[in-house]
């Protein structure tokens, strides 16, 4: 018996370890090539970058000299920095909030649905936006509001009301922002975790049919309890990118409006306006370590908080 355990601990390896390594080999050979390799390129945010003529890219960014911090000044000594973290942070804690629950509410009562083909109907026109580009949704958006032939506008003129300019109204934005995001991104919120739903037992929802719970009190008492896993997860991936935000958004659709700088700007466009006017690749490449330096260690905050909450729950 005891050669016989020994063999077994010896067998570390088999058969079957082998054929799930070369299924997974092109996964890691792809994250490896795209994902690791690339992280060399960091040094670019503490290098000041110069290109001479008859040399390579890896020449130019080993002989470049160090700069130190230099490249992460410009985020802060800009006199809008306050407004940039400010718009970055605040739209996203909305679109955290929002994104757990609407599609969550949503998920539940699609589920709740007898008529499957209904059910399917309205998964598929929920999960339609999240396939368009905001290049897309930001005409969309132009014909809604467009000035002189925006249907809004034409609605309010056949009501006896004044046109209004709508890419001039800074009041207005932050609310068509969150809800441009919160319908673009409901669908695929909403396939998570009606994924997750129809994965629940269903003995659960029989055994509480037979003891009288409403539809109310199997939702309260089964599916939001068998939720909290999946939901503490998208919560988590979703801090880790609060210091980040969809450029399209932002950019593409207010149509990077003047009037409209101090509601949109958020710190994705600011570098995207800051490189119009400077060809400084270090300070691109130093916002991008901040916001994912940032981002991990929020990732890891939340985590932690999270597992301390329910030692079920976390994401790592």
């Amino acid at each position: 018996m005891a050669k016989e355990e020994r063999t077994k601990r010896k067998r570390k390896w088999s058969r079957d370890d082998t054929e799930l390594t070369l299924l997974g080999l092109p996964t890691y050979i792809w994250f490896i090539c795209f994902s690791y390799l690339p992280m060399f390129g960091i040094i670019i945010a503490f290098k000041k970058l110069t290109f001479k003529q008859g040399h390579g890219f890896i020449y130019n960014l080993f002989t470049s000299e160090w700069c130190g911090l230099d490249n992460f000044q410009f985020l802060f000594k800009s006199s809008d920095a306050f407004i940039i973290l400010r718009n970055t942070i605040l739209y996203n804690v909305v679109f955290i909030c929002l994104g757990l629950v609407i599609p969550v509410t949503l998920a539940i009562l699609m589920s709740q649905l007898y008529n499957r083909k209904l059910a399917k109907i309205c998964q598929t026109c929920m999960f339609l936006p999240h396939f368009m580009s905001y290049v897309v949704v930001s005409y969309f958006v132009w014909a809604f509001l467009s000035y002189d032939k925006g249907f809004v506008n034409n609605l309010l003129l056949s009501m006896g009301s004044d046109p209004k300019q709508w890419y001039m109204e800074p009041a207005y934005w932050p609310f068509l922002v969150v809800f441009i995001n919160t319908w673009k991104g409901l669908g695929y919120g909403m396939v998570v975790y009606l994924a997750t739903i129809t994965g629940i037992d269903s003995t659960y929802y029989e055994a509480a049919i037979i003891d009288g719970a409403t539809k109310w009190q199997q939702s309260r008492y089964i599916t939001l309890p068998m939720l909290r896993p999946i939901i503490a997860i998208m919560f988590i991936m979703s801090i880790g990118g609060i210091f980040r935000s969809d450029f399209g958004l932002f950019y593409q659709v207010p149509r990077n409006s003047p009037s409209l700088y101090n509601v949109v700007t958020t710190l994705d466009v600011y570098i995207y306006n800051a490189l119009g006017q400077s060809t400084n690749v270090g300070m691109a490449s130093a916002a991008a370590f901040m916001q994912s330096a940032l981002g991990c260690i929020f990732l890891l905050v939340a985590n932690t908080v999270v597992k301390r909450i329910d030692s079920d729950a976390g994401l790592i």
